[in-house]
């Protein structure tokens, strides 16, 4: 890649991931699938942000508990809860469809069910509960880093080794991500992780495997492939991972 298109592809996924106030960007033909190496480094934008916040909620002498929630207030306002939204589908598809079809289309509903709530519910509590845990403002922009670039190192291998589940949507229309691909944005990922030391990237390395593994064949099962959604509810569940093992290293 050239310099050129290196930086296509950050500015590519920083408007995908984001909603940062960014100029209006000429991609040309450049795709989601070839541009989401760098979708960890979107991951470190939003984690960069949320930690500014927790630190001057922290200098001000807020306590733990409405720093934590003001940092991942600020990391969903910076996505529009992208992968929020993509998590309560999920769980709504596939907790409440019979058929494969039913579950996709309730997964294209924009309505809410208990399914999705109560995800949205854990999710919010779990990251907000190891935020507080982590405290120091260090502890959580390390805990942040590692866990919204990592989380977001999944996508590109998810869909490069999982097939869209539709025709249509979101992961048919991205195209096919190389196996190249998948592995610069892995390698971003593993770098972050670093920011939790060797013991908590080993440690978040095999959670995440086991987390990738688990839900691809649960995608595969229950919808045979993956979309948009399913890519957002992983990286909530990457997100979950590498956070509760900041919490156990860090504190």
């Amino acid at each position: 890649m050239t310099p050129r298109s290196i930086a296509d592809d950050i500015a590519f996924c920083l408007v995908f991931f984001t909603r940062l106030p960014l100029p209006a960007f000429d991609f040309g033909s450049r795709t989601l699938a070839q541009a989401i190496w760098a979708a960890p480094l979107a991951g470190v934008a939003v984690a960069a942000a949320a930690s500014v916040v927790h630190g001057v909620a922290s200098a001000a002498g807020l306590s733990p508990e409405v720093a934590a929630a003001l940092a991942l207030g600020t990391a969903m306002l910076m996505t529009g809860c992208l992968h929020e939204d993509g998590l309560s589908d999920v769980a709504d598809g596939f907790g409440g469809g019979r058929t494969r079809e039913q579950k996709l289309e309730i997964m294209r509903d924009s309505r809410i069910g208990a399914y999705g709530a109560s995800a949205l519910l854990m999710s919010a509590l779990i990251r907000w509960s190891a935020l507080t845990q982590l405290g120091n403002p260090f502890w959580v922009f390390s805990g942040l880093v590692a866990a919204h670039a990592a989380s977001r190192a999944l996508l590109p291998v998810f869909m490069h080794l999982v097939p869209p589940a539709r025709q249509d949507g979101l992961a048919a229309g991205a195209g096919q991500v190389s196996s190249e691909t998948a592995v610069a944005g892995l390698a971003i990922g593993a770098v972050a992780l670093l920011a939790l030391g060797v013991s908590g990237l080993v440690a978040s390395a095999i959670l995440l495997a086991l987390v990738f593994y688990g839900f691809r064949r649960l995608c595969l099962r229950e919808i045979g492939g993956q979309t948009g959604d399913t890519l957002g509810a992983l990286q909530q569940l990457g997100e979950i991972a590498v956070l509760i093992v900041a919490a156990a290293v860090l504190t």
